[in-house]
């Protein structure tokens, strides 16, 4: 069973809602096409999920998000606006961090209902798996895309981490946020 997951403060959520989608939805694209020109093994270990569409129903953000892995597409959609989807994964911010970066065990996200999937589960089991594989690392993602602002986005993302409790760094097992 996974351990408590830190609690986002509801504040965050309403202070993003007015926020304009572009610039977000620019960082998004990049951040996305990064990963996947990086870590082959997520298109490879996916297969024919590739062309799945995820939508990433964050519940204490104001957006979800769909993922298109075979065009290395994520884009940040308002709540009323949703997209055509063909699988629907539902869980706090806390949960997805913690599932990709190796914080938490996807399977007990799952399973004490942290994660919740409407749809094609064996694509979610794909992409989770995929995710491992790639061993994910946000804040190292972020770096490389921030180029010569690689070492302070590394320093503010630590230091989020610290003050949140978000899992925004990959794991090693030994590792603990508390």
């Amino acid at each position: 069973m996974p351990a408590d997951l830190p609690v986002l403060p509801g504040l965050l959520g309403l202070a993003l809602r007015p926020l304009p989608l572009f610039p977000l939805n620019r960082v998004l694209a990049a951040l996305t096409r990064r990963m996947v020109a990086e870590h082959p093994v997520i298109l490879r270990r996916l297969g024919d999920h590739a062309d799945r569409r995820f939508l990433i129903d964050v519940t204490d953000l104001p957006h979800v998000f769909l993922l298109h892995p075979a065009s290395a597409g994520l884009t940040a959609r308002r709540r009323h606006d949703l997209p055509p989807h063909d699988v629907r994964l539902t869980g706090t911010l806390a949960a997805f961090l913690a599932m990709m970066h190796g914080a938490e065990d996807g399977d007990a996200l799952f399973f004490s209902r942290d994660l919740a999937v409407e749809g094609d589960t064996s694509a979610v089991l794909a992409l989770r798996n995929a995710m491992d594989d790639a061993e994910l690392d946000l804040s190292e993602e972020l770096a490389a895309l921030a180029g010569p602002f690689g070492a302070p986005v590394r320093r503010v993302v630590a230091r989020a981490e610290r003050i949140s409790g978000l899992a925004l760094h990959r794991m090693d097992g030994t590792e603990d946020l508390a």
